[in-house]
């Protein structure tokens, strides 16, 4: 088996899904765009959706927040298990029923992005550990390279009888 020259890549993949996620501008400019919707419904300033196309449309666009922000959290997470319930629960019918929907939606998501939020603190100031430095893969052939050389050189040298 031949190993590459090549210095090896981190893997960018988890569970096949786009890695621009895993950046951490990425995630941040989610939960922005996420937070401006979740202002939309849940602002004080902001007017209750007057049609039922004006509540379908945001709930459109908050089950999409959580689906992008399902992907920077652990998938087993209470907080992203309860929104995504949420989500797969159909637009109810009725006036009153829908708009509840939706803010209870717009809650979950705002619960989401704050465990985000939390979670990305936390990874910003990591625990210090030690690195245990491990080499690349040219350096081990240099050092057999070196090592085989000096015992070639070793055996000429030594006088035969």
């Amino acid at each position: 088996m031949r190993l590459s020259l090549v210095p090896r890549r981190a893997l960018c993949q988890r569970s096949g899904q786009d890695r621009s996620l895993s950046d951490p501008g990425a995630g941040r400019d989610q939960a922005v765009s996420a937070t401006e919707t979740v202002t939309l419904v849940l602002g004080e300033d902001s007017p209750v959706p007057e049609t039922a196309a004006d509540v379908e449309n945001l709930v459109l666009r908050l089950r999409g927040h959580v689906n992008q922000l399902g992907f920077l959290m652990p998938s087993q997470e209470p907080v992203l298990l309860r929104a995504q319930q949420l989500c797969s629960v159909g637009l109810p019918e009725g006036y009153l029923p829908s708009r509840v929907h939706l803010v209870r939606l717009a809650e979950a998501t705002q619960e989401l992005i704050a465990k985000i939020r939390l979670d990305d603190v936390g990874a910003s100031r990591p625990a210090r550990r030690l690195a245990r430095w491990t080499p690349q893969i040219n350096v081990l052939r240099g050092a057999v390279f070196a090592v085989a050389l000096t015992c070639l050189v070793w055996a000429a040298s030594v006088p035969r009888t």
